[in-house]
């Protein structure tokens, strides 16, 4: 673990560097011994156009570093400085016109956009639009049809009855307007027998829709397939299969074929979408790590007091676990070809060292920072940066702050734990014999059970603060399930309680449910093997992930560091994941939060709302429960 404690703090000093996108179809993984002279011979290509196309590479290649190289390319090398203009893809736009509008050819706009070799044109998202290579030639020999020779031949349609401009437009492909272009005269309606001029092939099948079943939806501006699937819970598989052309992507004004509500069996997850498969915004985002490092009281002269110093300290092991978690985050964002900028500042765990960093740093083109760790360092920083609107978001703390309308709370609240639980033992209460042991620090759990579940039947505490057999026994209906309700956080209640339940019969079907699973429940007087006998269930902020199962985070991270992840890294992954892929799939972290979708990682999922003159809550949590296996089986 001190290895590990060091390569992170080397790591944090060099973290601020820039993460170039990737090419999956023409991309090279540098071998032992490999340069870039070699590389060149290789594949025939310079290696002046080596290092334009992969500027990290100015400082020298090493192994395993992944290359974006040309494939079948003609390049006429000059040492002239590129210029660029932004250009957002706008509705019915195609690389063609886009190439027509700034005199470039469609060759060169790929070159500086290079996921464009493997991706489709998508609207909304920032293209880099080369204006000044009058002296540059490039030629991208390809083996898909040359955009400029699109047929322009039209068929006819003749209208039949039930028909509609959406049916028609639906089943041609195109949108209302492109149909109201080829048919000057349609906007006077349309009649029977009457003929259209349409695309020549059709690929929707029927213009006329099921009654009751389905029906036309108009695809909206800035829609995509993950804001289809939180509008009406179908993946981009079952929307392209009930309109085949929507393959290639969605623009406004399309045409759908969607299912009425009841015509369709909706999954319970789906509104999780995969924002991997919504990536629009390529430009570079910016991120600021703030985490506790203390390098303050690191002596480097003194490797043992610096292992005190990691053994002694837990917030130090959190930041650090929690750091190595959002490394392994911007390498996989790396392999989505997603531009970053890293920079990371030591906190300190000190509110005026918090209030230095900002005051000394420039944050109004930070697109989000993560962290501070410490609730009164992430209030601080919130207050301070208010006035940028930069988007803070708090890693670790769930307590009830008062929060500004720029704090993103990663964490769901004890609260809406509390009430999560408290509405699945309702929702399921039907047919069982609900029994509640609570201490008088419980007494507001309490008070809410009962009003939520007024059948419930208490268990007394006697003076000694703990209960006996006999008491539970008085409330066991033997001719239902029982569900026992236990509140305490005292170790000696908890431990008797548990004991005397997993003592009791088969026949009494009993099952151990809680509000709050606090630390109490890891006390080495209570058994595990007892807790999933009892089938144990609890609200929780996050999920574990089972290390037998294939993990692509899991693994990658065992091989970096030589051990598996535990809950901070994995958290750590997952806040800075779900960050970083909002931000490449919207204008802005503001934008990127104002639809209802879920999104899940290794252990944690997230979903914002926000509050009413204040700032983003996640809502998003697992109830769970102790299975046969001593695994967390999730249940809701």
């Amino acid at each position: 673990m001190k290895y590990l404690y060091y390569i992170l703090i080397v790591c944090f000093l060099l973290v601020n560097s820039t993460l170039n996108a990737q090419d999956k179809y023409r991309s090279h993984t540098v071998k032992n011994g490999e340069t870039i002279s070699s590389i060149s011979k290789e594949y025939g290509i310079s290696e002046g156009e080596i290092i334009r196309l992969n500027p990290e590479l100015s400082n020298g290649v090493s192994a395993l570093n992944v290359l974006i190289l040309p494939v079948n390319v003609v390049i006429n090398t000059t040492t002239q400085e590129v210029k660029f203009k932004k250009h957002r893809v706008k509705r019915r736009e195609t690389l063609y016109s886009i190439s027509k509008k700034y005199n470039v050819s469609v060759g060169n706009i790929k070159k500086f956009n290079k996921h464009l070799y493997a991706n489709e044109l998508r609207k909304g998202e920032k293209l880099k639009i080369p204006i000044n290579l009058k002296e540059i030639a490039i030629e991208v020999i390809e083996n898909t049809t040359n955009e400029n020779n699109t047929s322009s031949k039209t068929a006819t349609h003749t209208i039949i009855a039930k028909e509609t401009k959406y049916g028609i437009a639906r089943k041609y492909g195109i949108t209302i307007v492109e149909l109201e272009q080829l048919n000057p005269n349609l906007r006077e309606g349309l009649k029977i027998g009457n003929t259209l001029n349409v695309p020549n092939t059709s690929s929707a099948g029927s213009s006329v829709i099921e009654e009751g079943l389905y029906e036309f939806y108009e695809v909206q501006p800035k829609e995509g397939f993950f804001r289809l699937k939180v509008k009406f819970g179908l993946s981009k598989e079952e929307i392209v299969a009930l309109n085949p052309y929507a393959k290639e992507g969605l623009k406004d004004g399309m045409i759908l074929k969607i299912p009425k509500k009841g015509g369709l069996v909706i999954s319970e997850h789906s509104n999780v979408v995969n924002l991997e498969n919504e990536i629009i915004n390529r430009s570079k985002k910016k991120l600021v790590v703030m985490l506790p490092f203390q390098l303050n009281k690191i002596k480097s002269d003194t490797l043992d007091s610096d292992k005190d110093l990691l053994i002694g300290n837990r917030t130090l092991r959190v930041a650090l676990d929690f750091y190595s978690g959002v490394l392994m985050a911007t390498e996989f964002a790396k392999e989505k070809g997603i531009s970053l900028e890293v920079e990371v500042l030591d906190t300190q765990a000190s509110e005026n060292k918090v209030a230095s960093l900002i005051a000394k740093n420039d944050f109004s083109n930070v697109d989000a920072v993560i962290g501070p760790l410490l609730e009164k360092n992430v209030i601080k920083a919130t207050q301070l940066l208010k006035k940028t609107d930069t988007p803070i978001f708090s890693p670790l703390s769930n307590r009830e702050m008062k929060i500004s309308s720029n704090l993103f709370q990663t964490m769901p609240t004890d609260a809406m734990l509390e009430n999560a639980m408290i509405d699945f033992i309702k929702e399921n209460s039907e047919g069982k014999n609900i029994i509640l042991v609570c201490d008088a620090k419980r007494s507001e759990q309490k008070a809410k059970i009962i009003s939520a579940l007024p059948s419930t039947k208490t268990i007394s505490l006697r003076k000694e603060a703990y209960i006996y057999v006999d008491d539970i026994q008085a409330k066991i209906d033997e001719t239902k399930e029982n569900w026992v309700i236990l509140e305490s956080r005292d170790p000696v209640l908890v431990s008797n309680v548990v004991g005397l339940l997993n003592g009791m019969p088969e026949e009494a079907k009993l099952r151990l449910f809680t509000l709050d699973k606090d630390r109490v429940y890891d006390f080495h007087d209570i058994s595990n093997f007892h807790l999933a006998h009892l089938g144990f269930t609890f609200p929780s902020i996050n999920k574990s992930y089972n290390y037998k199962e294939p993990n692509a985070f899991v693994t990658s991270y065992k091989n970096k560091y030589g051990v598996l992840p535990n809950k901070y890294a994995a958290r750590g992954f997952d806040v800075a994941y779900d960050v970083i892929l909002r931000l490449a799939s919207a204008d802005d972290m503001y934008d990127a939060t104002s639809n209802d979708y879920i999104t899940e990682y290794v252990e944690n999922k997230f979903q914002y709302s926000k509050k009413l003159f204040s700032g983003y809550q996640n809502n998003a949590f697992y109830i769970v429960k102790y299975d046969e296996n001593l695994q967390f089986e999730v249940v809701k």
